[in-house]
């Protein structure tokens, strides 16, 4: 719609989404993504074909609550208003806020300090459906302290290739910021007698690889369920080979929850790897 229309400036916005009925993020040739559904609703708005990037490639049935985006656009009408129309206009799985004009250069993925995501599962004899979307389902009860000790083995500068690989390149040297379990509260209806606990791993890297924090979750659920101890756990990530980790956790529980930037750093902490 010409009447939008101005100078290209570029913006950025935090995405929040529901990933059960997506392919992912990331446009591919055939199945709905989140890329997909914001650059139609942005050209339907603007009349404009716009590129939308991301600051991580989710995959599909991943969640989000702090995806960061950026795009170029000659809307004229200010951010607020952009949001407002974004917010009317998308399918009811994702909404955008904090739109904003950013500088020219910032790209949400290469500006990248660090990228925080929460996994979260419940311990419960019976599946219970509504946390289906949200949660993995646990029946065995898991030995938390045991998990805390494998999950702290992550913590700073490794190879992590025993947990997954890079989306181009060939570096899979990481660096882990935190790394650990809580527990955390389900709301007041859905505290039922069989919920037994319900869990929340934190994990935050200067760079992921693709699968790494499913593979890691996968391998610290088998600590908590005693099939392997923390010492096996730690020997995977230092075999650096992925045959060695365990299968990685279901995609529901995932969610990528913040994306950090130089600005929010004021020692200058180095930007996140390329992939």
């Amino acid at each position: 719609m010409s009447e939008h229309l101005g100078e290209t400036q570029r913006f950025r916005a935090i995405v929040e989404y529901d990933g059960g009925d997506f392919q992912g993020f990331q446009v591919q040739a055939t199945g709905r993504t989140v890329q997909g559904e914001l650059e139609r609703t942005l050209h339907r708005l603007s009349g404009e074909m716009l590129r939308v990037l991301g600051a991580g490639r989710t995959d599909a049935g991943v969640h989000a609550r702090g995806q960061v985006i950026a795009f170029d656009s000659a809307w004229r009408h200010g951010p607020q208003e952009l949001e407002r129309a974004l917010n009317a206009t998308l399918p009811p799985d994702i909404a955008v806020r904090q739109v904003q004009v950013a500088e020219q250069g910032f790209h949400p993925r290469y500006s990248a300090v660090s990228r925080t995501y929460f996994y979260n599962l419940y311990c419960s004899q019976t599946r219970i459906p509504v946390l289906e979307r949200h949660y993995l389902w646990q029946r065995q009860a898991l030995d938390l302290d045991a998990m805390d000790q494998a999950a702290w083995m992550l913590l700073g500068e490794q190879d992590m290739a025993a947990f997954g690989q890079p989306t181009v390149g060939m570096v899979t040297v990481r660096r882990v910021m935190q790394s650990f379990w809580r527990r955390v509260e389900v709301s007041a209806y859905l505290a039922a007698p069989q919920v037994g606990l319900a869990l929340q791993f934190v994990v935050e890297a200067n760079g992921f690889l693709r699968g790494m924090v499913r593979r890691m979750v996968g391998g610290l659920v088998a600590v908590g369920e005693g099939r392997i101890s923390p010492a096996v756990f730690g020997e995977t990530i230092a075999s650096r080979d992925i045959s060695r980790s365990e299968p990685p956790a279901a995609a529901r529980g995932l969610v990528l929850w913040q994306v950090k930037y130089r600005e929010e750093y004021p020692d200058g902490r180095s930007s996140a790897p390329a992939n």
